[in-house]
């Protein structure tokens, strides 16, 4: 492995450390600094959104009481988080499965909207064709920038979804975006700390919606 590529994580590995012990010590401490900083801003950011997560919840609960469901989509790592907030859903360690699909998993969508249209298009595409009004569009972003996420924004909005976004940094371009209705932002520079702190705000978001959640309500 390059230094390149560790350097900006562990830059006493590409260096003149040659001491096992030492090394190992080195590591210790830089992940356990890391851990801090992770659970400060986790700590930090929930407490700072704690009346927003709950409106956003209660709204969210209203929306699964009349039927809705829940679509969560991102790019990269914040994919992988949009996989784990449906599975969360639909598969809760306890309360209520709740209907929700992430939109990055059908690799045969993907590709076929990025090569014959454009990547742009790959979650707007999908909501105009499954979203229905009172379904929620939630969409993951560390810098609050993608050009893909804020298209679905648009496009749920005008489908009379509720748009909720998770964003980080300063909330880049999706805190500017009048089509969604609910951003949450994780307040920080760092990629790494920005998406462990936004696992942690949709597990919140989670219990939220649980906690509000009254199957009896709204029910058609």
């Amino acid at each position: 492995m390059s230094g390149e590529t560790t350097s900006f994580l562990y830059p006493f590995i590409e260096g003149d450390e040659h001491d096992a012990p030492t090394l190992l010590a080195d590591l210790a401490r830089s992940a356990g600094a890391k851990w801090d900083q992770s659970s400060r801003l986790q700590a930090e950011t929930l407490a700072l959104l704690e009346g927003q997560l709950g409106e956003v919840g209660a709204t969210m609960a209203r929306c699964f009481e009349a039927g809705g469901q829940l679509f969560a989509f991102g790019n990269g790592g914040s994919a992988t988080d949009a996989d784990d907030v449906a599975q969360l859903f639909t598969r809760p360690p306890w309360g209520e499965a709740l209907a929700a699909r992430s939109l990055v998993t059908d690799h045969a969508v993907l590709s076929a909207l990025s090569n014959d249209v454009g990547f742009d298009v790959v979650f707007s595409r999908q909501l105009e064709a499954h979203g229905r009004p009172g379904d929620i569009a939630l969409g993951l972003s560390t810098s609050g920038n993608s050009e893909n996420l804020l298209m679905a924004f648009r496009q749920a909005a005008r489908g009379g979804l509720c748009t909720v976004g998770l964003s980080g940094y300063d909330g880049g371009r999706m805190a500017e975006c009048e089509e969604l209705a609910h951003v949450l932002v994780v307040r920080s520079d760092s990629v790494h700390r920005i998406q462990e702190t936004q696992a942690a705000l949709a597990h919140a978001l989670w219990a939220a919606v649980q906690a509000e959640y009254r199957p009896s309500e709204g029910a058609a």
